[in-house]
Parts: structure tokens; sequence; C-alpha cells
């Protein structure tokens, strides 16, 4: 099954210790990184797959109210949906950091296709609550 998973460059890239071998991201790993550079990236950043990537930059200066927490959990959804095909969906939520202003931690809980496990993934999305 871990061929299913596959191996990708880690991020950030890196060298390994063997001169000229890039440092590789295996199993859930390389899943979880491409989670990372899914949701860091923005449409149109990458040439030759000009359609990848999530729309979360564009949302910085909005308010954060429950229609636009919707419309990011939906963005966010749909992203995976069409550029993480190794995953299945169960739930994005969305909370609030007290601890920092302007920080909303996106916890994404999702189950592996090829053996059904589960598991949580956080990215911290900053955010200017000074806006709107």
């Amino acid at each position: 099954m871990a061929s299913f998973y596959g191996t990708g460059w880690s991020f950030p890239p890196a060298f390994d210790n063997v001169p000229g071998e890039v440092a590789t991201a295996s199993d859930l790993a390389d899943i979880q990184e491409s989670l990372q550079i899914l949701l860091g990236t923005r449409p149109g950043e990458r040439i030759m797959q000009p359609n990848y990537g999530c729309n979360l930059d564009q949302l910085l200066f909005e308010p954060l109210t429950t229609t636009f927490k919707t419309y990011m959990k939906h963005v966010i959804e749909s992203a995976i949906l069409y550029h993480e095909p190794r995953i299945k969906t169960d739930s994005v939520e969305l909370s609030e950091s007290s601890d920092t202003e302007g920080l909303v931690l996106i916890r994404i809980a999702y189950t592996v296709r090829a053996n059904n496990s589960r598991f949580n993934f956080v990215y911290p999305y900053y955010k200017n609550e000074k806006s709107g």
C-alpha cells in the first residue's frame, strides 16, 4: 500500500548529506506536505498547473463572519477534492486562536483512501482582523 501514498521532494526542498540527492518525503509525511503546499499555493502560481492551489490569500482581508468561514471551508474542500486524490476530506474546522490575533487554525480531518486510516492536519492561516 505504501506505493499509493507516493514519494516526493520534501518541503521545503532540501538535500540529503549524500551529494546530489534530494531529500524526499514518503507515505503520510508526503500527504501532509502536499496539503501544506496546496493550501499555501495561489492558483496560477505553478506555470504547468495553473489551476493548482487554494485562494486563501485572496480571503486575507475579509471579515471573519459565519458566511466567510463557510465560504473558506468550501474553498479548502474544493482544492483538496481536485488536487489531492489520495485522501477524502471528512471535515474542515476553523478556529480562531486566542493566543495570537489574526491566527485562524484550519483543522482538516481526512481519510486515506488506500487503507481507510483517519488523520488530522492543522494549517495556521494568518488573517488581518483590522480590515472590514
